[in-house]
C-alpha cells in the first residue's frame, strides 16, 4: 500500500480570500515504510503573508521571490501523489488550498480527490481519542515522538513527525529509521527499500501425550458419549497417532535444555 504524508504552509487561513500555499512536503510510505523518497518545494505565492501565518512558520515574503510558481510544480507533484492515500492533519484545510491552486490551473478542473484517496488523521485521532487534545503536538507527547525540531511550522518537518504519529496511532510503530543493513540498494527511482528479513531455522518442541494422558483422553470421550447418548463427535473420529519427533529436534532440544 503506498501513501503519502503531506503537510503544507500558506499565506493565511482561508483560500477563498486569495491565500496561497508557499511551501509543500510529502513523504513516501510503502506498506508502512518510509522509502526514503519525498516531495519539497517552497513556492512564492505571488502575494503577501498574513503577520499571524508568519508567526506560525517564520517564512518571509522576500525569501520566496526566486521560488517558483505553484502552476510550474503542479504536473511534477500530482505524478508524485497519483494512486495515493494521503495522509494528513486537518486534511480539509490543506486540500481546499491545493484544490484552490488546481483551480487556477488552464484545462479542465481537477481536485486532489480525483487523484488519490484521502485519510483525516485528525479525525483519527478525535474517534481513538474524543475529547482530548488531538493537535500533532499532543499526539507526539500521547505517542512519544520526538517533535523537538519543531520550533516552527515546516510543511516536510511537520509530514516527517506526521508519518510517525500516524504509524503510531495505527500500529504502535513509532520508530521509522532503519539501519542500513536493513536498507536495499537504491532502485531506478533512486528510493531504498527494506530487504526481506533472514529468518535463521529454530528447531520447536513437540509436546507429545504420555500413555496415561491417552488413557484419560479415551475415558473423557467414553463419558462423554455415555451421557450424551452416543452423540459425542471425537468418539467417531479415528484416533490420531502422536508422532516420536526426530531425532535432530529431540538432539537440539536436549542441547538448548
Amino acid at each position: 500500500m503506498r501513501q503519502i504524508v503531506l503537510d503544507t504552509e500558506t499565506t493565511g487561513l482561508e483560500p477563498e480570500l486569495n491565500h496561497r500555499i508557499i511551501e509543500i512536503g510529502c513523504v513516501e510510505l510503502l506498506n508502512r515504510r518510509r522509502t526514503g523518497r519525498s516531495f519539497h518545494r517552497y513556492l512564492n505565492p505571488e502575494r503577501e503573508i498574513d503577520d499571524g501565518a508568519l508567526a506560525v512558520h517564520g517564512i518571509s515574503r522576500t525569501e520566496l521571490d526566486g521560488q517558483p510558481r505553484f502552476a510550474q510544480i503542479a504536473e511534477e507533484l500530482l505524478a508524485f501523489l497519483e494512486g495515493a492515500e494521503l495522509v494528513i492533519h486537518n486534511a480539509a484545510f490543506d486540500v481546499a488550498f491545493l484544490d484552490a491552486e488546481l483551480t487556477r490551473l488552464p484545462g479542465p478542473p481537477r481536485t486532489v480527490g480525483s487523484v488519490c484517496k484521502i485519510l483525516d488523521t485528525l479525525a483519527l485521532a478525535r474517534e481513538l481519542h474524543p475529547g482530548q487534545r488531538n493537535s500533532l503536538d499532543a499526539l507526539c507527547k500521547r505517542y512519544e515522538v520526538d517533535n523537538s525540531a519543531r520550533e516552527l511550522h515546516g510543511a516536510l518537518l511537520d509530514a516527517r513527525i506526521l508519518a510517525d504519529v500516524y504509524l503510531a496511532m495505527t500500529g504502535g510503530q513509532a520508530a521509522l529509521a532503519l539501519t542500513e543493513a536493513e536498507l536495499g540498494p537504491p532502485s531506478a527511482d533512486g528510493a531504498r527499500h527494506a530487504r526481506a528479513p533472514v529468518r535463521t531455522a529454530v528447531p520447536l518442541p513437540i509436546p507429545t501425550a504420555s500413555a496415561e494422558e491417552l488413557a484419560a483422553h479415551e475415558a473423557m470421550l467414553a463419558l462423554i458419549t455415555r451421557v450424551s447418548g452416543g452423540r459425542c463427535v471425537w468418539a467417531g473420529l479415528e484416533t490420531v497417532r502422536v508422532m516420536t519427533p526426530p531425532d535432530s529436534v529431540l538432539e537440539a532440544q536436549r542441547s538448548s535444555a
